[in-house]
């Protein structure tokens, strides 16, 4: 390995391939590395690990890994908030950007076989958790029950409405979808993604159960007291912290929490962690 190869903080050439529009300012960005080598090596991604995107005299920017290990295709699904990913957004299929990565603790989905698996999230909260839904998919046999509770503020705003049609089609998946406020295309549930815990119908195993939770901090502090309220254990929820991680590999300290860096220690942490670091989220 040359040294060159060896510097962690050196982008490694990527090409778009296309761009598929989610809602409003998301976009999911598919592409891949110009050096096969380079494909083979970040094959080996965890569900929940990040990546640094960077685009050529804008930036650079952590990005989640919306896709499953078990998946073909490399795609980032990102959000129009800045200058850097305002210039991932005015990319075209065949423009030239920068990965490196990937990095982070991502969520340990082999400590989870043989559970149930409770997804929870919020807006664009449903991106990082797409990589495990996809993986537990793909391993069906290895978990138990899966459930999938997601919500946004309106119709318009719910992600992956393909995908999760599909996920409800699969045996032993249950999906349960809600809005804020409801428009005429809509006539599922309204309220917000803790009220689909009180439909009828719905019971959450808690015996055997590991709660993923994602999404805004107001949404994540009352999803968490209805999870500790069912009885579910602080130590089986966890979720993913954002923080600005420039380097990615705890040397900035930008994402610095207590004793923990979000980009070296994380994004992946149980509530019991969470809670121990001493800032709210």
């Amino acid at each position: 390995m040359t040294g060159l190869d060896a510097n962690v903080y050196l982008p490694r050439p990527a090409i778009l391939d296309r761009v598929e529009d989610e809602i409003a300012d998301v976009r999911s960005f598919y592409w891949h590395f110009e050096d096969p080598a380079d494909d083979e090596r970040f094959a080996g991604f965890l569900p929940g690990q990040f990546a640094q995107v960077s685009v050529i005299g804008a930036g650079e920017f952590p990005a989640s890994l919306p896709p499953s290990p078990t998946e073909r295709e490399r795609f980032f699904t990102v959000r129009k908030v800045g200058s850097v990913t305002d210039a991932l957004h005015a990319l075209k299929p065949g423009d030239g950007f920068g990965v490196r990565g990937p990095y982070g603790n991502g969520f340990p989905m082999d400590a989870y076989e043989g559970m149930d698996l409770v997804f929870v999230a919020g807006g664009i909260g449903i991106i990082p958790l797409r990589s495990c839904i996809v993986y537990a998919m793909h391993h069906r046999q290895r978990y138990g029950r899966i459930q999938v509770f997601y919500g946004a503020r309106t119709p318009r705003e719910l992600m992956y409405r393909t995908a999760m049609d599909a996920w409800a089609a699969a045996e032993g998946v249950e999906c349960y979808r809600t809005v804020d406020r409801a428009d005429e295309t809509w006539d599922g549930p309204v309220g917000v993604v803790g009220s689909l815990f009180k439909l009828p119908g719905v019971t959450v195993p808690v015996g055997n159960t590991v709660a993923f939770v994602c999404g805004p901090p107001i949404m994540f502090r009352f999803v968490i007291k209805d999870l500790l309220a069912m009885g579910l254990p602080e130590g089986r929820i966890v979720s993913t912290l954002e923080r600005y991680m420039k380097c990615g590999v705890g040397k900035c300290g930008h994402c610095c929490i207590g004793v923990a860096y979000v980009c070296v220690d994380g994004p992946v942490f149980t509530y019991e962690q969470i809670r121990k670091l001493g800032e709210d989220i």
